[in-house]
């Protein structure tokens, strides 16, 4: 028996879907870091019952951090981007959060909605200096739930062989994950997505077409990347994406947000890359309620969707939609911070910047 809904949410359903690719299903994956990130803290006394923990999101972690602090006892105020709608406005005030939701800054701008938000929890730290940034951007205390999801995936799939893919974001799933395989002994492959417009890994250049994609990239620098753990990258525009949501859901039957469905397009190309390779993973973060209206018209015909295939390049100045792909090789990787910095503040020993 679960002990509480936030604690049946962190664990994931891992469903074959056929073909030797599998997904990892979650119903809001951000509650397998924020829980066990909250825990921690909780343990160490870095926070403690009663106080008010703050932080930026683009939906999903703030209704996670909102569910967890309902859970153990704190507060909870979130700067929530205009992606954030009304189911999960909804779910906050009912679960005792507050949240200032950050205007649209006219262009869907990726990066200036981001820097914008972490520039307001700094004032309000300044104006609530009990309060707590949980910093999902920067420390890697968001990595040790995947400890749990990781060994799973050996107990089920073995040591060997295995191809993870997933939306890179902050560096909390696919980089956390790649760490416990690999300590398990297991010397997985990562391939990790990102949406154009992205700074995370240089394509802050193309213009950034989708902003609900955005949840899957980064406007500023993001401290709990780890680079080196990604094996191959690739670009992916929201048509790519949305195709991809929709031939896994008339296929599987899996209903998934945009972040399943560029993985689902990954996973395949992959499998019919190596028809003969080991299990290929994939990460679906959330369901896909959230896309309906773009992803998934009620009102609109069952079209065949397009078979995309990626380009793939050697080096970021030849990257182009809808879909590049790079042999990354774990190299590492700086972000320019040619915009102005916004400063980290050092928050738990496990802080990765």
């Amino acid at each position: 028996m679960y002990r509480s809904f936030a604690e049946k949410l962190a664990e994931p359903d891992l469903i074959d879907l056929g073909n030797g690719i599998h997904v990892l299903r979650f119903e809001v994956m951000k509650v397998t870091s924020v829980r066990a990130a909250v825990r921690d803290l909780l343990d160490r006394e870095v926070v403690r019952p009663g106080q008010t923990v703050v932080d930026s999101s683009s939906g999903i972690y703030g209704h996670a951090l909102a569910l967890v602090c309902r859970e153990f006892g704190l507060k909870c105020h979130i700067f929530a981007s205009v992606a954030v709608d009304a189911a999960i406005r909804t779910q906050l005030k009912y679960l005792g959060a507050t949240y200032t939701q950050v205007p649209s800054s006219g262009d869907d701008g990726l990066q200036h909605d981001q820097e914008t938000r972490v520039r307001l929890v700094h004032t309000y730290l300044e104006e609530n200096p009990d309060a707590y940034w949980m910093q999902q951007y920067h420390d890697d205390v968001h990595y040790i739930g995947y400890e749990s999801v990781a060994n799973t995936l050996v107990k089920e799939l073995g040591s060997t062989g295995v191809t993870l893919v997933g939306g890179v974001g902050t560096g909390a799933s696919t980089s956390a994950m790649s760490r416990y395989l690999r300590a398990s002994g297991n010397d997985v492959r990562v391939a990790g997505i990102q949406p154009f417009g992205s700074r995370s890994f240089g394509s802050e250049a193309i213009p950034l077409d989708g902003f609900i994609i955005a949840g899957i990239g980064s406007g500023i620098r993001f401290a709990n990347i780890d680079y080196t753990a990604y094996d191959d990258i690739h670009w992916i525009n929201f048509d790519v994406s949305a195709a991809g949501c929709r031939h896994l859901l008339s296929t599987t039957g899996v209903f998934a947000g945009l972040s399943a469905g560029a993985g689902w397009q990954v996973a395949r190309h992959i499998r019919r890359q190596e028809p003969d390779g080991g299990p290929v993973v994939f990460l679906a973060a959330d369901p896909g309620h959230r896309y309906v209206d773009r992803v998934f018209p009620p009102d609109g015909p069952l079209v065949q969707d397009p078979e995309y295939r990626p380009r793939t390049i050697s080096e970021l100045s030849r990257m182009t939609g809808p879909w590049s792909t790079m042999h990354w090789a774990r190299r590492p990787y700086d972000v320019q911070d040619d915009l102005p910095v916004v400063p980290v503040v050092p928050s738990s020993p496990r802080n990765a910047a």
